[in-house]
């Protein structure tokens, strides 16, 4: 049997300051989610990561979710909730400098909650949410669970 195509993962940077290594550290994040939440890929599979600024970050807050702010991390899924992960997965976009700002002010590393924002990110890509209480609870779970084997502590721990 052959074997299936791999998840590529492209990492788009639109923005200055990002660390070298956060290409690398963009799809071991991505992969550990995809082993984690146990969804397998059944085909030719892609996912883009845009690594960008507040300011472009800011625009596409307003434009797709109608926020007129900067958000750490935003997911646009192109598949199905917890549908084949095949073809155009989706796009994750990220700011570096309200992702620097958190890390600071959560006194944890940027490689650290860089890696717990793609996570997340991911898992928003492949159909989980925290609009209500109870899918919150799962996802954070997931995540808590997916971090601890890549050694990052619990990120909702208090």
């Amino acid at each position: 049997m052959p074997a299936l195509p791999p998840l590529e993962i492209a990492v788009i940077r639109n923005a200055e300051g990002w660390p070298d290594h956060f290409d690398a550290l963009a799809e071991k994040a991505v992969l550990a989610a995809l082993a984690g939440a146990k969804a397998k890929v059944k085909g030719a599979a892609e996912i883009s990561v845009l690594l960008t600024d507040d300011a472009e970050q800011r625009e596409l807050n307003g434009q797709w979710r109608g926020k007129d702010a900067s958000t750490n991390v935003l997911s646009f899924p192109q598949i199905e909730p917890f549908g084949p992960v095949m073809g155009i997965l989706g796009d994750i976009t990220l700011a570096r400098e309200t992702l620097e700002r958190e890390a600071l002010d959560l006194g944890k590393s940027l490689d650290d909650h860089f890696t717990h924002l793609m996570v997340h990110g991911f898992l928003h890509i492949l159909g989980y949410n925290h609009i209500v209480e109870d899918e919150a609870l799962q996802m954070e779970g997931l995540e808590t669970q997916i971090l601890a084997g890549l050694g990052i502590d619990d990120p909702y721990a208090d």
